[in-house]
């Protein structure tokens, strides 16, 4: 097999490893939006996309590192973001106080426990899997700002239909895009969307993420 011949066949697979987060993103719409099984659905992908990253590490040991599961720069990119992650607080709680949001609700504490592992998927499918596919394909050659560009829009697309859930997710992957070709560290990432979301969802989308896994709650 010559090089261009295992170029098309790796490009391949990045299209098929693309195909299956847009077919996860559609399912969002299918089983959260529509049927409202938010708790299958997001149970569902995240076995999926562990197996997913089980298989392709027993074939290639180095990707994970690839992807940005790794130690190194995890001090520089968590740092980097404190900044952003302190003033998107700040500004939440501003919100919350203005418009006298419930604080004293008990179902914020398991979430921001339990919201990073998700905000983890998420971000390995937009960014580990999307935008690092993406700048890799040698036939495509989009240039680094386009890659975060086109990873943010589709970001913000699978949050539709809150238009200002939307413009948060699309300037936070803007920024976080951006961060991890800097840096290639996926923790902070994962972790900032899981604490800074979840205080979002709550305090100025007035959203029970609790309640709305667990209804019975």
């Amino acid at each position: 097999m010559n090089n261009q011949e295992i170029t098309i066949k790796t490009d391949k697979r990045r299209w098929i490893a693309i195909l299956a987060v847009g077919i996860t993103g559609l399912m969002k719409f299918i089983l959260m939006d529509w049927l409202d099984m938010r708790a299958l659905y997001i149970g569902a992908a995240c076995l999926f996309w562990f197996f997913f990253i089980t298989k392709r590490y027993r074939e290639n040991t180095y990707i994970l590192r690839d992807w940005g599961f790794q130690k190194n720069h995890f001090k520089q990119t968590f740092l980097f973001l404190l900044p952003f992650a302190g003033a998107a607080v700040a500004a939440i709680i501003w919100y919350g106080i203005a418009f006298r949001a419930n604080f004293l609700n008990w179902h914020l504490i398991p979430v921001l426990m339990l919201y990073p592992a998700w905000g983890m998927i998420q971000q390995f499918m937009m960014i580990g899997i999307i935008a690092g596919n993406l700048k890799k394909m040698s036939t495509l050659n989009l240039k680094e700002s386009h890659i975060v560009l086109i990873t943010s829009l589709l970001f913000a697309l699978i949050h539709s239909p809150s238009l200002p859930l939307m413009a948060f997710a699309f300037f936070m992957e803007i920024l976080f895009t951006s961060v991890f070709f800097r840096w290639r560290n996926l923790w902070p990432l994962g972790l900032y969307h899981g604490w800074v979301s979840s205080l979002f969802l709550f305090f100025v989308m007035g959203r029970d993420l609790w309640k709305e896994l667990w209804p019975m709650f």
